[in-house]
């Protein structure tokens, strides 16, 4: 029986600067929803990509004396690099300068330009180079551009348009009568409300001689297509001809995931563009709000843009991940704060399901050897674990055809705290202490540990990692995508006489002195670092050596730092190491290692380090920097 299909984009970003938490907020977001679609038995394509042609673009690469495919190629591995980091599972990622995506730009305008749907016209207007659009006298904003308040310049030229206009008592009806076209409703409202005045024709050309980084026409090679019309198509290029689209099943796309400040293209461009090519617009067009900090909106003068990688390096991504999605209704706007970030992670994350995986893991150890029970016949006051359970299942199935994401968590986590009730009601402590007891125990501990299995396959979208890591403290060895939604259908998933593993902390609390660390450090000014690279010669000034691990030992009153005496060929040095969370001591001695060897001494905790050991941090664990074959002390590492 062939899959039912699912198919979810975000938008393709413009590679004109890093990627910030708006970018990681779309993208996360779409990802639950392929993760959960996964999880319904769905075939899913998720898509996410770079937009790489522009006038910002080429104005970039001017400005660093680099061609604008040098600049794009640069620019558009950071957002791959980071959707790695953040475990996003798309199936591909588009560029606008990819040859299968340029093909049917260009296929498509031939055969809109052969229907008559686009003309040459002369055309007089205002123009905003950051927006790379055109605006009229009456849309000016006291003379300036009203989306960015720029200044704009006056342009009188021939160009190419799109016969827009044509569509837009049809666009007005397809929105009038489909509610879920544009979500939420108040998007919607605003679309309308913009196709209450005469939809003019777009403009889908610049001349060469002005801009020559662009898709030419295939009609008119003096001209390249106006970037809006050329990466909105990315949606549909991804999968090939327009026969191999209309074919793939993919098509209309589920979700069409963007940002407010992108709706009007994506409702009113690409919705007539598809019109007129022959393909229906997508099912629904989802446009969230903005983060802002302390209410301002994120600005790199005003050094208040929140970078997803600080993030990473200070929570983990699993924490990002369910903190965007559950502080703020999807939909609207959201003000970042690393304190509710932190907040959230010791309340919900910690204190609230961490206590509640550990305490079980713990008591099935204390009490039935570290085996999942068979549970005895079940008692009335497992009742209301059990309807909860199916309460929330039922209920998350809804939420997620809304995309309320934080209304889904809190779903989520009335089975939370109604598991750690029911376990505080039935007092496993108390029943292990009569032979009567032991056997309602029996039940208890499963039906704890059976709910955390349910909590795992339910926030499994929201954080794969640590869900896995649940599982596997569970004695779980099916992966959730395999286990899926159908085995939430009915109470008893879990296998009796599986081994759990020994607690671990999945979400580590952040203690008073610990976050007034990492908020200063946060706070700190940020350099830009649009443009990082360094030259040889600087490289060089870092003098990088192996050097063996000859004594090892954990710092008192640190939890992370540990004393190394590193024999690095001409001499030993002691060298001070964040590693203690994730090395032990003695399994460090005799280990080659690569440290900094000429960076000037630094005393930590009042002992002198006189180094740097290089290591990486993945998702919070510490992995120190090493070697496939062992070398010898001293040597150089270039």
């Amino acid at each position: 029986m062939p899959q039912d299909k699912f198919y979810i984009t975000t938008p393709i970003y413009y590679v004109n600067d890093v990627p910030h938490i708006g970018h990681a907020y779309t993208t996360i977001a779409a990802d639950v929803v392929a993760r959960y679609k996964r999880l319904e038995g769905y075939e899913v394509f998720f898509l996410t990509g770079t937009d790489e042609h522009g006038q910002k673009v080429q104005q970039a690469a001017n400005d660093l004396s680099v061609s604008p495919k040098e600049h794009v190629d640069k620019l558009h591995q950071r957002f791959k690099e980071l959707w790695v980091r953040l475990n996003i599972s798309n199936s591909d990622f588009i560029r606008t300068t990819e040859e299968r995506h340029k093909k049917l730009v260009r296929n498509i305008l031939q055969e809109l330009h052969s229907k008559d749907e686009i003309y040459r016209d002369s055309y007089e207007g205002w123009y905003c180079t950051p927006c790379e659009r055109f605006w009229t006298e009456k849309d000016l904003a006291q003379g300036n551009c009203p989306e960015c308040q720029r200044k704009v310049e006056k342009i009188k030229e021939h160009n190419y348009f799109f016969r827009m206009g044509k569509y837009q008592e049809w666009l007005i009806d397809r929105i009038k009568n489909d509610p879920h076209f544009i979500l939420p409703a108040s998007r919607r409202n605003e679309v309308l409300g913009f196709l209450d005045k005469p939809l003019e024709d777009l403009c889908i050309s610049r001349p060469k001689s002005r801009l020559p980084w662009g898709i030419p026409l295939p009609f008119d090679e003096e001209y390249v297509t106006y970037v809006w019309f050329d990466a909105l198509i990315n949606y549909i290029s991804i999968h090939g001809s327009l026969d191999d689209i209309k074919a793939s099943g993919f098509w209309p796309a589920d979700h069409n995931m963007v940002g407010k400040d992108i709706l009007t293209t994506h409702a009113v461009y690409w919705s007539t563009m598809l019109k007129a090519i022959g393909l229906e617009p997508p099912k629904n067009i989802f446009a969230h709000g903005w983060w802002t900090v302390n209410g301002q909106k994120m600005s790199k003068s005003l050094q208040n843009v929140v970078e997803p990688n600080q993030l990473i390096d200070k929570f983990g991504v699993d924490v990002i991940r369910y903190f965007l999605l559950r502080e703020v209704p999807f939909g609207l706007d959201g003000d970042f704060s690393h304190k509710a970030l932190i907040g959230r992670l010791n309340s919900d994350l910690a204190n609230n399901l961490g206590n509640l995986l550990n305490r079980t893991v713990n008591m099935m150890k204390k009490y039935c050897g570290g085996i999942i029970p068979t549970p005895a016949t079940a008692g009335p006051e497992d009742e209301p674990l059990t309807t909860k359970a199916g309460e929330v299942i039922a209920e998350v199935r809804k939420l997620y055809g809304e995309l309320a994401y934080n209304k889904i968590l809190q779903k989520i986590w009335e089975l939370v705290d109604t598991t750690n009730q029911y376990i505080d009601k039935t007092g496993p402590w108390n029943l292990a202490k009569t032979d009567e007891g032991k056997e309602r125990l029996k039940t208890v501990m499963y039906n704890s540990a059976e709910s955390l299995r349910v909590l795992g396959v339910l926030l499994n979208p929201f954080m794969p990692t640590s869900t896995e890591s649940l599982m596997k403290q569970l004695g779980v060895e099916t992966s959730i995508e395999e286990q899926g939604m159908e085995s939430l259908s009915k109470w008893g998933g879990l296998q009796a006489g599986s081994q759990t593993q020994k607690a671990k902390q999945l979400f580590p609390r952040i203690e008073d002195k610990q976050a007034e660390k990492i908020l200063a450090e946060l706070a700190a000014p940020k350099e830009d670092n649009i443009d990082s690279q360094i030259t040889i010669d600087e490289f060089m000034k870092v003098e990088l050596k192996t050097g063996k691990i000859l004594e090892a030992e954990k710092v008192k009153k640190s939890k992370k730092l540990i004393q190394l005496k590193v024999d690095i060929g001409t001499e030993t040095r002691q060298v001070l190491a964040g590693i203690a969370e994730s090395y032990k001591p003695e399994d460090l001695v005799g280990r080659t290692v690569i440290i900094v060897a000429n960076l000037k001494p630094a005393k930590l905790m009042g002992i002198e380090s006189q180094g740097m050991v290089l290591a990486a941090s993945n998702d919070g664990k510490i992995l120190l920097a090493g070697f496939d074959q062992e070398p010898g002390q001293g040597i150089q590492v270039r």
